[in-house]
């Protein structure tokens, strides 16, 4: 009735491997503010894990985007999500 051992382990193991991928979210596309690596400006006013978006253009198919950043500690900003600007019309 219960999963083997070496099963169980197996899981285990393959959640942990896939647990830094899903830790360091989005990666930077043309565009996006981080694309070139992090600004050399920072965001010294705005709170530590505040938000905000960018609105960005693809070259290629000229669909927009919007990306959400949020600041980090050490004041470097993540990007948390990427979304096609009005897909819902397409």
């Amino acid at each position: 009735m219960f999963p083997s051992p070496k099963l169980s382990i197996a899981c285990f193991i393959a959640i942990l491997a896939a647990t830094p991928a899903l830790a360091q979210g989005l990666a930077p596309v043309p565009g996006s503010i981080t694309y070139n690596g992090q600004p050399h400006t920072k965001l010294t006013k705005a709170p530590v894990g505040s938000t905000f978006s960018h609105r960005l253009r693809d070259a290629v198919t000229g669909h927009e985007y919007i990306e959400i950043y949020r600041i980090l500690p050490d004041r470097s900003l993540e990007i948390v999500s990427r979304r096609r600007y009005g897909a819902f019309n397409d």
